[in-house]
């Protein structure tokens, strides 16, 4: 890749990664509309390592909290907000990782293809868009409780497919259980942390295994780049999320997936 194609692929994985329109799908789709050389598994590794390291400094304050309630609540009994809220990250984790175990090749092998990107983009555009306006937005992260934490982990196994979103898939659950959109949107990123840590951790064991030359600079830049966007969005997003609702984020999507059929027929 030359640094034209590290500095745009590392700002749509820090910008796409935790707003609900599919970093995943905008990686894929460089090389499907543009022919761009596929960036590689050490590129994957460098630019999500850029996002998980933005949101684990972001919410730096919460993560300790949650981990020392955890740990005493295992060590000492003891029950408080964050230590649930600990437990339901866990149990929200463990659909993403059972399916992701499962249809990880198949995923690769038969979705990750400009149609279906344009299929699940508008689908699950139009579902955010009516979990926006119909649901109740009442209740906090720490009211989800366990039931609705497992019914958001089952949401976010969809995100396998390119193009859902998992941010957009799991606060279109959220939402539907009646979150608020700050609370959906911080359950969401939370959710992210081990999710994107267990993907690294796999992702770096196939690094290990395969022959592919390492490109330091192109590594850190694109990691460089990836934290500074995705610490950005995050902040931002959380800010202007209650008054500006889902429907600018809808309306991409939209625009994106009809762009993606008008260009499929174009070039059938």
């Amino acid at each position: 890749m030359d640094i034209i194609q590290v500095v745009i692929l590392a700002l749509i994985q820090g910008l796409t990664e935790f707003l609900p329109i599919s970093s995943s799908a905008h990686l894929i789709l460089p090389s499907q509309l543009l022919g761009w050389p596929d960036q590689g598994l050490s590129f994957d590794v460098a630019v999500n390592t850029g996002s998980l390291l933005a949101v684990v400094i972001y919410f730096r304050h919460e993560l300790y909290n949650m981990a020392k309630a955890w740990l005493a609540s295992i060590i000492k009994r003891q029950s408080s907000n964050e230590s649930q809220l600990a437990w339901w990250i866990i149990l929200a984790t463990i659909p993403a990782v059972f399916f992701g175990f499962m249809a990880k090749g198949f995923v690769e092998t038969h979705l990750r293809s400009a149609s279906v990107i344009a299929f699940t983009t508008i689908v699950f555009g139009l579902l955010l868009w009516w979990a926006d306006k119909h649901s109740r937005l009442a209740l906090t992260e720490y009211q989800s409780g366990w039931r609705k934490s497992l019914i958001i982990g089952f949401a976010q196994a969809l995100a396998l497919i390119p193009g859902t979103s998992r941010s957009g898939i799991t606060m279109t659950a959220a939402l539907m259980l009646g979150l608020t959109r700050e609370a959906a949107a911080r359950f969401s990123f939370l959710m992210s942390v081990p999710v994107s840590l267990g993907a690294a951790i796999l992702v770096v064991k196939d690094l290990a295994e395969s022959p592919e030359p390492l490109d330091m600079q192109a590594l850190l830049l694109g990691t460089s780049i990836s934290f500074v966007a995705a610490y950005a969005c995050i902040h931002y997003f959380l800010k202007i999320i209650s008054r500006m609702g889902m429907t600018p984020f809808v309306i991409y999507r939209l625009l994106l997936g009809v762009g993606l059929c008008v260009f499929i027929a174009l070039h059938s």
